[in-house]
């Protein structure tokens, strides 16, 4: 029979047992019983720890963020090279779970600490030269784009169709450089990114200003979290 006094349940534990149940069942199997019957425990001795189950999709989506490592780049890293290190480890830590662009894409807030270490980030990058608003903006616009790009990633693969219905230029394009997701497509897109940030942050010619900056602008902070 369960027992509601389990000892040494915390909101950790009730986490990282979400985390390996999601593994199992997928994002559509993890329910708050379910998660009960695995801790050993009724349903309602979870909320002494969590009150609802968007709380603790916010704690695994929190868990997973922090998981590839977070912090400022190193000493003899540039912000390029930090930048492509950050989104591919997300990339990877992203797949290991299943439906882990899920659980990120149904966040809501992240914890004081990950948020801390965000901030660092954004330090680090004003440092070398960003605006505060450019830097947020740059991590969110290549968490976004990772999160996207996995989500498409875990969808359920559509059912190929024959190459002989397929248009002489997507054929083409195709077999050049493979499909829309995969490795190549990703880099590509990672690249453009980098590289447009690159122009956003050189002088305009002949103003002094950073491309693509309006004057006096200094941007909004986005409602969905942005880390890792």
């Amino acid at each position: 029979m369960p027992d509601d006094k389990r000892p040494g349940l915390t909101k950790q534990t009730l986490i990282d047992t979400a985390l390996r149940l999601l593994d199992e069942v997928g994002l559509e199997g993890l329910t708050v019983r379910r998660l009960a019957a695995e801790l050993g425990v009724r349903s309602p001795a979870l909320y002494w720890h969590i009150r609802t189950k968007q709380e603790l999709l916010d704690g695994m989506a929190d868990a997973i963020c922090r998981a590839p490592g977070m912090g400022p780049p190193r000493d003899d890293e540039s912000w390029q090279d930090w930048l492509l290190r950050r989104a591919r480890a997300y990339r990877a830590t992203l797949l290991a779970r299943r439906d882990g662009a899920r659980v990120v894409a149904h966040a809501r807030s992240l914890s004081t600490e990950t948020v801390a270490l965000f901030d660092q980030e954004l330090t680090a990058m004003v440092e070398r030269g960003f605006t505060p608003a450019l830097a947020l903006h740059t991590i969110a616009s290549l968490t976004y784009y990772v999160n996207g790009f996995v989500l498409q990633e875990q969808a359920a693969a559509p059912t190929p169709g024959s190459l002989e219905q397929v248009p002489a230029m997507l054929l083409a394009a195709l077999r050049e450089g493979g499909g829309p997701v995969g490795e190549k497509a990703f880099e590509h897109g990672l690249r453009v990114l980098i590289d447009g940030t690159s122009a956003a942050l050189s002088p305009t010619p002949g103003t002094g200003r950073q491309g693509n900056r309006t004057p006096g602008s200094t941007g909004g902070a986005s409602p969905r979290p942005l880390t890792p």
